[in-house]
């Protein structure tokens, strides 16, 4: 037995057998279970109901879990400032969602979210300012140099030449 090294590719480009189970196939154990519960499935049910109605717990949470569905997120209805281009409105917009959750416009968890979206967009607007302030600190400087190299060429007028100290 050959031992190899890292990772390798075990078939070859157009393979149809190794690429695995196809998408949407279902075991053979699901498949023959769905088979005996097709006709005893809706007396199963029934039975299942009648035992959450008699004060089953299990029962109950089963019925309810089929009956209704997972909650969802939902669309968020917020006033927000219209501004979000600075830091300060972002600071604005997030007292708005504190002041929406005060009053019970919106949950927790969702002023959690847009909260961390406010936090990212005010990171976003951080970055930029920060990448302006550099550029322009780069300007100045390469700025100062030309003028500096341009001092140091003699272009700028000897001051004291041509003056002369009576003393």
């Amino acid at each position: 037995m050959k031992n190899r090294s890292g990772l390798g590719r075990p078939f070859q480009a157009g393979n149809k057998h190794g690429k695995g189970r196809p998408a949407g196939s279902r075991n053979k154990a699901t498949i023959t279970l769905e088979a005996l519960l097709d006709g005893e499935g809706q007396a199963m049910m029934r039975k299942a109901i009648e035992l959450a109605l008699g004060g089953s717990e299990t029962a109950l949470r089963l019925c309810l879990e089929r009956l209704v569905p997972p909650r969802r997120e939902r669309l968020v209805q917020l006033r927000l400032p219209s501004d979000l281009t600075t830091a300060q409105g972002t600071s604005r917009a997030a007292s708005a969602v504190l002041k929406a959750v005060a009053q019970g416009e919106i949950t927790t968890g969702e002023a959690v979210q847009l909260a961390n979206v406010l936090e990212l967009r005010r990171r976003a607007i951080e970055t930029q300012e920060l990448e302006s302030r550099i550029a322009e600190v780069e300007r100045t400087g390469e700025a100062s140099k030309r003028a500096q190299s341009g001092y140091e060429e003699g272009s700028m007028p000897d001051l004291l030449a041509g003056s002369e100290n009576p003393g």
